[in-house]
């Protein structure tokens, strides 16, 4: 018999990422490539890995493909060990048939047997769509002296993002006193961070109960956090400190990705104390011509720049060519740009090939007659999907949004 965990994680990886549109068109929203070198989940993973926890459930359903060959044997994150590890769980058949997963809850429900099998105290529950660094073992040692039942991590938002977020209140002894899922009329400002801590046998109870609710979604928030304050289960609220990002709209994701550029913007993924791990393919430094000019950016290895970047994140094997400039991008792995280019608030999709002369983004009025489609937030970020090649003087910019029938956004996914 395998000796007994203090605490495993179960990191939920299946969501679709809607919001974020041709970024997720081909991959599951964790999958989901950031800051250079990096995927969104390299971080839940990362801060396991840092935080001590060696034996991870990755929860994966939509597009996993990707997903589940990148995170392999989970030896990037050194997360490979005889009794734990990283192990993926997709949805099943058993004897009795099988289900995808209907909600978060219902994901990890199906997975019951998986932790059984290492006898864990305490089950740590993640999202694997947010940018953070957080030391889980401060969160376990809080939730172990409040001997709670449930300790779900929370931090403070700006008033008028708390309508996006499940929202909690607490009396002064860090009490969960009340709790409500996206509420319009939001009675405080403290999000949940998607990040829970159960006792095991009190996960079990409320998941096998909630599996047996025909009426329920099977989701955390909707459901099993909501009933257990109703029966005034012992829930206490632990207040983050540090960096958080929800990276589920295109907005989010480019101000998240900016935030790496900002010198006081707490996301230092430069930390040595705190290395997010990621895996990492071969490629050669990076090279700048003598007419390349590049300022405040980050150019991975295997680029060619020959041109302008600035306010920039380019990933590795971009080529940017001469009299091109780049501006406040972002720009996936294995695009070439050609000369003449202007690409300004804008994210290429990888192995994209831009045409000489063209304009992406920033404030162009668009082309009409354009068969490329983009797709702007309130920020005005143009995306450009994945393995396009784009002939010369292709023009996509905001406005072509403007001018197109709202009514064809709803199709900007399917290019």
């Amino acid at each position: 018999m395998m000796p007994t965990k203090e605490c495993i994680a179960m990191l939920l990886a299946g969501g679709q990422g809607s919001r974020l549109r041709v970024l997720t068109k081909n991959l599951a929203k964790p999958a989901v490539p950031f800051g250079g070198q990096y995927r969104i989940i390299d971080f839940s993973l990362s801060n396991c890995a840092n935080s001590g926890i060696d034996t991870v459930g990755v929860l994966t359903q939509y597009k996993p493909q990707l997903l589940n060959s990148y995170i392999g044997t989970g030896s990037s994150w050194d997360l490979f060990c005889r009794n734990g590890g990283v192990t993926i769980l997709p949805p099943y058949v058993g004897e009795d048939g099988g289900h995808w997963y209907r909600g978060t809850a219902h994901a990890v429900y199906q997975n019951l047997d998986f932790i059984d099998k290492y006898r864990p105290e305490h089950v740590l529950i993640l999202s694997g769509d947010h940018i953070y660094k957080m030391d889980y073992s401060q969160l376990i040692k809080y939730h172990k002296e409040k001997n709670a039942d449930i300790t779900i991590a929370v931090i403070e938002v700006p008033w008028d993002e708390a309508g996006r977020f499940g929202i909690m209140s607490m009396n002064e002894e860090g009490e969960i006193t009340e709790f409500e899922e996206k509420p319009r009329c939001p009675k405080s400002n403290l999000a949940s961070m998607g990040v829970y801590v159960f006792k095991t046998e009190v996960l079990k109870y409320n998941l096998i109960r909630d599996a047996a609710d025909p009426a329920s979604d099977n989701d955390f928030g909707k459901n099993v956090i909501p009933r257990m304050l109703k029966e005034k289960q012992k829930m206490f609220a632990y207040p983050f400190q540090g960096y958080w990002r929800d990276v589920g709209t295109i907005d989010s994701y480019w101000l998240a990705s900016m935030d790496i550029l900002d010198d006081k913007a707490p996301l230092d993924i430069f930390d040595s104390s705190w290395a997010i791990y990621s895996v990492i393919s071969p490629q050669p430094p990076h090279f700048l011509a003598g007419s390349a000019r590049v300022k405040n950016s980050m150019v991975s290895d295997g680029c060619f720049i020959y041109g302008e970047v600035e306010n920039s994140i380019l990933f590795p094997g971009v080529t940017v060519a001469r009299e091109t400039r780049i501006r406040d991008s972002i720009v996936m792995s294995n695009v070439r740009i050609e000369s003449n280019v202007l690409i300004e608030r804008a994210i290429i999709g990888e192995n994209t090939v831009v045409g000489e002369g063209s304009i992406i983004g920033g404030e162009f009025s668009g082309d009409e007659q354009s068969s490329f489609r983009s797709f702007t937030g309130d920020l005005r970020i143009t995306v450009v999907e994945e393995h396009l090649t784009l002939p010369p003087n292709t023009r996509i910019g905001v406005v072509l949004r403007m001018k197109r029938a709202e009514s064809k956004l709803s199709g900007v996914a399917g290019v």
